[in-house]
């Protein structure tokens, strides 16, 4: 396949024209000039007829040392809780985000070109991840101040006055997934922050560039030592941070095994609070009442929207027997209907893989599924080149092979058939992962019993609909190995935070100091002030 487009073809505004060197690191409301090693960021789209990646900048590859800097920066910042930041004004730390969501929107156009060239992502897929963080950070504080208003009140209760609101857990460490670099990200930095905590953040190794035009924003509108951002790898940098026992808040979307093992570092795992986001193997059910089409549409788009690299992909489709050869025929051919391109491209779905050794990797589950058995059901899957490797629909797949157990976050589609609805229930009960599902049926007694049954297994049950994450304001979260605490608008706001109050025994002296607090405004927590 010729997947390249020669360097004049490519849209002016898109090209690459100048590399990022970006040298400088944000510890302590300095952006710190690096003196050291400096990283090659590359890009898997080739600017040329012949494939060679496309170098897109450098960043600093800082060490243990960098990492406790910046620790100390946000445990300066913090303070024991006597910091700027945490003790602010709610309606304070509200107009810090405004300013700098403000100073965000203006990066627009820079971040959604390198969203195409550092991850492939499709142009309109990367306008969306943009305008979607800027309206989740704007849905984000009207929820804080929702929660401020609920809290802007006393209560009594057996001779006992209280005043309940939220407040910060201290110091976030914060590790950001590459497939939605900026969106998945913020769902865990813009909430942590604005509940009071000090953060330190090191983007995902690919998606890193696009961090960078935002470092002086994030220097200007929020107090030295709140937001600490460093480039490295991961385990050279979180490791060491999370090893003094000093995070209150591992903040992660990426896979089990790195949660696991940052956890594992933590000398103190009791004080540790976890939000985590992890891998997911989403199944569809197709019943043999299904919509056909509609199922066929829903499950291309669940399976290969951003080349299949989401945790709410579709990652295997159970179809009933008796319209498995109709839908395997049908869904093969839509599949090889779609285009393949690059991101700028109009009505392209199929873009450059991110990840240099991923198509090897897909072919590998190809090639051991054909050995145990499978076929590929479409005339073009696993045609390849050097970032890329066409969709495969497999069938049929059996659970000895690589790709029914391993999350493929990939191109490529697993079909079971099933006789028994048992078949695929008792496979989710066996799963590690308890994310989402897509099922695909009319009969009501049918769907009644079934729904009933797999709201118990996973966390978001969807009816005739890929499996998604929004809209935000909605639980996202999962069982088992998918994921841990609830991220959605509201939802995020209360994992970063917990509930703290102050009480005092009604009595006269106690509540003279309660009135005096209030009229005086010496507490910015005891305050009855009602944000609009």
């Amino acid at each position: 396949m010729n997947m390249y487009l020669n360097f004049e073809k490519i849209p002016n505004q898109y090209k690459i024209k100048k590399e990022i060197i970006q040298n400088q690191f944000l510890i302590n409301g300095k952006l710190v000039n690096w003196k050291g090693d400096l990283s090659p960021v590359y890009s898997t789209i080739s600017s040329n007829k012949k494939y060679n990646p496309t170098k897109l900048g450098e960043i600093p590859n800082l060490g243990k040392k960098e990492a406790i800097l910046a620790l100390d920066s946000a445990c300066d910042a913090f303070d024991k809780g006597k910091g700027i930041w945490p003790t602010m004004k709610v309606l304070d730390r509200i107009k810090a985000m405004e300013n700098f969501v403000a100073d965000m929107k203006t990066k627009r156009d820079v971040i959604v070109k390198l969203l195409m060239w550092e991850i492939g992502k499709n142009l309109n897929d990367s306008k969306k991840e943009f305008d979607r963080t800027v309206d989740y950070i704007y849905d984000t504080i009207e929820a804080y101040k929702q929660i401020d208003r609920d809290s802007a009140k006393f209560q009594k209760n057996s001779g006992i006055n209280a005043h309940i609101r939220r407040g910060p857990l201290g110091i976030v460490l914060c590790l950001g997934p590459y497939n939605y670099p900026l969106n998945e990200t913020f769902c865990l930095l813009i909430p942590a922050l604005i509940m009071g905590n000090t953060v330190i953040f090191k983007p995902a190794k690919h998606g890193v560039l696009l961090i960078t035009p935002l470092l002086q924003a994030f220097k200007k509108h929020f107090p030295p030592g709140v937001v600490n951002i460093l480039f490295g790898r991961g385990r050279v940098l979180a490791t060491p941070i999370m090893e003094t026992g000093k995070v209150n808040v591992l903040a992660l979307i990426g896979h089990s095994s790195s949660a696991n093992a940052l956890q594992e570092s933590h000398p103190k795992k009791n004080r540790l609070r976890l939000v985590l986001g992890l891998e997911a193997k989403n199944p569809a059910i197709v019943l043999p009442d299904a919509d056909l089409d509609l199922a066929i549409k829903e499950c291309i788009n669940g399976s290969l929207s951003y080349n299949g690299q989401r945790c709410t992909a579709l990652k295997i489709i159970y179809v009933h027997e008796k319209i498995k050869d109709n839908f395997i025929k049908k869904f093969s051919k839509e599949v090889d209907n779609l285009n393949y391109g690059n991101p700028w491209d109009s009505n392209v779905m199929l873009t450059p893989l991110p990840e240099p050794n991923k198509p090897k990797y897909i072919n590998s589950l190809v090639q051991d599924a054909l050995k145990k058995g499978a076929k590929v059901m479409n005339k073009k899957g696993g045609e390849m080149c050097e970032n890329y490797i066409y969709p495969s629909v497999l069938y049929p797949v059996t659970k000895d092979m690589q790709v029914y157990k391993d999350e493929q976050f990939g191109p490529v589609i697993p079909i079971i058939s099933f006789k028994d609805i048992n078949e695929p229930l008792n496979d989710m009960a066996e799963s590690n992962y308890g994310q989402q599902v897509s099922l695909f049926g009319k009969d009501t007694k049918t769907l009644g019993p079934l729904i009933d049954t797999l709201v118990n297994l996973v966390c978001r049950v969807n009816i005739n609909s890929s499996c998604q994450r929004g809209p935000d304001i909605y639980p996202f979260t999962g069982r088992k190995d998918s994921a841990f605490s609830t991220l959605s608008v509201r939802d995020a706001l209360r994992s970063f935070s917990i509930r703290t109050f102050v009480a005092s025994k009604d009595n006269d002296d106690n509540n003279k100091i309660i009135k005096d607090l209030l009229g005086s405004k010496k507490s910015n927590f005891v305050s009855t002030d009602y944000i609009l």
